[in-house]
């Protein structure tokens, strides 16, 4: 839908304009939803750690949030045993990442490649939230490995 400056009968009309131009504004926020990069563990207990993902994922879209978690995606057609898979996988994972608002980090087990993500964002000036396994929220300690 497009907005005129002029309304029905010809004449400029600036407030009819910026009044309807910040009710379209106001929509469009509503629906907006940031794309948020879910960094978590996945190696190890593969199967615990692909079910908190699908949570963390979850949390996320309960948070008005587009989740998005490579590990939940890659492993189903690349080798996570193969060192060459598994780093072109890391690698896919850091191009998406530049492409979220956010990164949202989960649980208090900093892996090599989550802290490869978490480095990434760093450089790259993302923000960076920290959860518990537990979706809490917490203020990462500057003396950890995080």
């Amino acid at each position: 839908m497009s907005i005129s400056k002029y309304n029905a009968e010809g004449y400029y009309s600036p407030t009819e304009y910026e009044g309807l131009t910040n009710v379209m504004r106001e929509e469009k926020a509503k629906r907006f939803r940031p794309l948020v990069y879910i960094c978590s563990p996945y190696a190890g207990d593969i199967e615990t750690n692909t079910a908190n993902a699908k949570k963390y994922c979850l949390f996320a879209v309960h948070q008005h949030s587009i989740p998005l978690a490579p590990h939940l995606l890659y492993p189903q057609f690349m080798d996570e045993t193969s060192e060459a898979d598994r780093n072109l996988g890391l690698f896919f994972g850091i191009v998406l990442l530049d492409r979220c608002h956010e990164l949202w980090v989960f649980g208090d087990t900093v892996s090599a490649g989550m802290k490869a993500e978490i480095n990434r964002a760093k450089r790259k000036n993302q923000p960076i939230r920290y959860f518990t396994a537990n979706c809490e929220e917490v203020k990462p300690n500057e003396n950890s490995s995080r």
